[in-house]
């Protein structure tokens, strides 16, 4: 039994529904992003809007530097949970805020140059050094998903070089892109062209720059050795530090979510309820749209059974999908899903009150543990 194998029969313990990670399949993935952190001599921090499950951060922080955030919350947790590095970017900050997310930030990147202007004296007053950055809209995406495509037509997201302010460039070190989502290295290397075209004269100007997340450097088919040579050619041709935060590609492929079929219904077709929901427990399941692989399961028609799995919230399209099974499916039977670290944890809700999925480890000796239950407190607490 490989440890693939090993991980798997240990998913059939936990109660449901339950959120598993691997730190065993965690280190996989950061073995890759730490190979690119020396070959490429960039630096890659975690995103924890992707991921913020902070039970895996001493296993994290052996390969990455730091965080990256994007509220006051996320970069709190940056800064007592995983130490390190802290950097921030959010769309606006508010007067209430700065102190804050100074205290917490070693890297503050603005949205604006209203919002620099506004901040910059109180930046520079700051017993501590900050060093700030401004994010720029290449209008230049490949992003498929208009939800997720940063560089639409109108984007708030970034300073367009139009509308850029090079005259109030006094105190910044850094930009700042993020254009990518789910991407290949040769998206970004397509992308570096369009920003040294449009931005490239005022390089000379920072010392450093943030390419962003949304690249899939743990997937299976990413090209690495583009992405070293991408990244290791713009270092020797700018003479500036790079950094990268992804957060998708820290945890791809780590985590699971376990459920149980509570119901097996039908109405012309075979329906199987679940105790785990699309809505509330993995909502780029609607979003993105994303279909989750689940073990044993394939799609409709394939195998002798085909079932469609509800979600346990009264949304009419609460529903994972359609899948099919070697045996029919019955009450207590056990689902694993596939890749469910990244997004699901850091975007899941409550709706209908349904309780959130509890949390648990499988640690590098294959020892299960459940970090974190979630009942009716955590559900009355996010109310009034």
């Amino acid at each position: 039994m490989d440890g693939s194998d090993r991980i798997i029969q240990k998913l059939y313990e936990v109660e449901t529904p339950s959120y598993v990670v691997s730190t065993q399949l965690l280190r996989k993935n950061l073995a890759i992003l730490d190979r690119v952190q020396k070959e490429a001599g960039c630096k890659i921090i975690l995103a924890l809007k992707g991921f913020a499950t902070h039970a895996t951060f001493p296993v994290v922080r052996e390969y990455l530097p730091g965080t990256t955030a994007s509220s006051i919350n996320e970069a709190r947790l940056g800064y007592e949970e995983y130490g390190g590095e802290v950097h921030v970017y959010a769309t606006a900050y508010k007067d209430s805020e700065i102190n804050e997310y100074l205290k917490y930030a070693n890297h503050l990147t603005f949205n604006s140059f209203s919002q620099w202007r506004k901040f910059r004296d109180r930046v520079k007053a700051y017993p501590k050094k900050v060093e700030c950055a401004i994010r720029i809209n290449p209008e230049y995406a490949e992003v498929k998903v208009p939800l997720y495509n940063p560089c639409y037509k109108h984007s708030r997201l970034g300073v367009t070089l139009k509308e850029f302010e090079e005259n109030n460039m006094d105190g910044l070190s850094g930009l700042h892109f993020h254009t990518h989502c789910a991407s290949n290295s040769d998206t970004l290397e397509r992308t570096i062209k369009v920003v040294e075209e449009k931005f490239g004269h005022l390089f000379k100007k920072i010392k450093w720059i943030n390419f962003g997340g949304g690249h899939h450097i743990s997937r299976p088919d990413y090209d690495v050795d583009l992405l070293i040579k991408v990244v290791k050619r713009f270092r020797e041709k700018h003479g500036l530090e790079v950094i990268l935060e992804p957060g998708e590609a820290i945890a791809l492929n780590t985590g699971f979510l376990v459920a149980s079929v509570v119901d097996v219904l039908k109405n012309e077709i075979d329906i199987a309820m679940l105790d785990t929901s699309a809505s509330a427990h993995m909502p780029d399941v609607l979003e993105m749209p994303y279909r989750p692989n689940i073990i044993g399961g394939d799609e409709a028609g394939v195998k002798k059974y085909t079932y469609r799995l509800g979600g346990l919230t009264c949304l009419a399209g609460d529903v994972i999908g359609d899948y099919s099974f070697d045996k029919p499916l019955k009450e207590g039977d056990k689902l694993i899903l596939l890749d469910m670290a990244h997004y699901s944890m850091v975007k899941n809700n409550t709706f209908n009150g349904v309780a959130l999925p509890s949390i648990a480890i499988i640690n590098d000796k294959n020892e299960l543990k459940v970090v974190r239950s979630f009942g009716y407190e955590s559900y009355k607490d996010r109310l009034s």
